[in-house]
């Protein structure tokens, strides 16, 4: 069943900082189901427009809507996987059962098997910060998975992980997506894109470059900027 909070419309989203505006307003809808994968240059502000989507940052200017829904009001129906995990000083079951305290009073078994959906079922009584930084965002994900949220954001989730847990991240993300959940990551990893997306969001100097499908992105990107992106002529 596709996410209740589609379509995402974004209109002349504007955010300021100091002198520069780093969203020069971004206008954007997205309301295919499947996996965006936002790309883009250093500083072009992909992370900023993802923190507005949930909520972390309020934008000077501009609107946002997830299906008929505010930002704010869409919050219980969405999670957010950061590139560097938060995590409470407890335990790794712990941190599941903080998160989601009714199903762990309800359905503990399946705060187990979140863990063994992440391979970390036998550390489920390690203190969560003395975890590799793989099993961390593993947590992480698993911590996100078990609200079952409608729409799932991933802000460069899988960076300097080591190639295994890259891909049991992107497995776990593939499955949700075909679960119905909408992902909208941020990766700067072009190999990682072209297996995960379904269509590209590319942004550039706080606007919306160009929205594709991600074969036609890959293959015949339109714009001068989004060529040199991926010539690797631009840095990441």
């Amino acid at each position: 069943m596709p996410s209740p909070l589609l379509p995402i419309r974004i209109s002349d989203l504007r955010l300021v900082k100091g002198d520069r505006a780093v969203l020069a307003g971004i206008n954007l809808t997205i309301g295919e189901p499947g996996i965006t994968v936002i790309m883009g240059p250093n500083g072009a502000g992909k992370t900023l427009l993802l923190r507005c989507l949930h909520g972390l940052i309020k934008p000077d200017q501009g609107q946002i809507t997830l299906g008929q829904l505010s930002v704010t009001d869409s919050r219980d129906q969405q999670a957010m996987v950061f590139q560097h995990p938060v995590l409470l000083r407890r335990t790794a079951l712990q941190n599941l059962a903080f998160a989601v305290p009714e199903i762990a009073r309800s359905e503990p078994q399946r705060l187990l098997r979140a863990l063994e959906s992440v391979h970390l079922a036998d550390r489920a009584d390690q203190p969560a910060r003395m975890m590799s930084g793989g099993e961390q965002q593993r947590l992480a994900l698993a911590r996100a998975l078990l609200s079952k949220p409608a729409l799932l954001l991933l802000d460069e989730a899988t960076a300097s992980l080591d190639p295994a847990s890259v891909l049991l991240i992107e497995s776990l993300v593939k499955t949700q997506s075909a679960q119905g959940t909408k992902v909208i990551l941020v990766s700067h990893d072009q190999g990682q894109a072209r297996r995960l997306a379904d269509d590209v969001v590319f942004i550039s100097g706080g606007q919306v470059a160009e929205q594709s499908p991600a074969n036609q992105f890959f293959t015949a990107p339109e714009t001068p900027v989004a060529k040199a992106y991926l010539a690797g002529e631009i840095l990441l």
